[in-house]
């Protein structure tokens, strides 16, 4: 599957609570509200230039470092972004976001400003960036993840093939 989207870049170093603050882990319970507030602390109009059309999430190294907050995947998720694009992830949320079902996309980040169009192809394993006329070489993904993306998480990979055997 083919994605088209507009970059929304970010810097480095953005942590699970600039995805989503702790002022909402316990007051908002309902995913679809909780993604309303995604990235609002790092730039308070995202949701609102972002809810209409799609937009991939384009960060610099460490994206989603800090606590293990599950919220943070899920809310991205649930905010319908077709995937977040960085040049690496911390460990934790890397985990989470394919549990979860989260397309990661890691790259070289640098060639691509807010607002460049990128059309991403995860099966034929590469990131156009349509603006500049340029393909980035992505980081190809392990046939787990893959199926963990492909399934729609870790759950729905297990209830489909009735455990987590990957080798089929």
């Amino acid at each position: 599957m083919k994605y088209t989207a507009r970059a929304y870049k970010f810097g480095d170093d953005i942590s699970t609570d600039l995805i989503i603050s702790g002022r909402y882990k316990f007051a908002i319970r309902d995913m679809k509200e909780l993604a309303k507030h995604v990235m609002e602390d790092a730039d308070s109009q995202f949701y609102r230039k972002s809810k209409d059309r799609p937009v991939f999430i384009v960060a610099g190294s460490n994206f989603g470092m800090g606590s293990s907050r599950e919220q943070a995947p899920r809310a991205l998720k649930e905010a319908k972004i077709p995937a977040v694009i960085a040049k690496n992830f911390a460990r934790i949320f890397y985990r989470n976001a394919f549990n979860i079902g989260l397309r990661l996309v890691e790259c070289d980040t640098g060639k691509i400003n807010h607002g460049d169009t990128l059309e991403l192809d995860p099966d034929k394993g590469y990131l156009k960036n349509r603006t500049k006329n340029i393909e980035l070489p992505i980081r190809p993904l392990h046939p787990v993840m893959k199926g963990l993306l492909k399934a729609g998480g870790v759950v729905k990979y297990f209830k489909k093939h009735r455990g987590l055997n990957f080798g089929s």
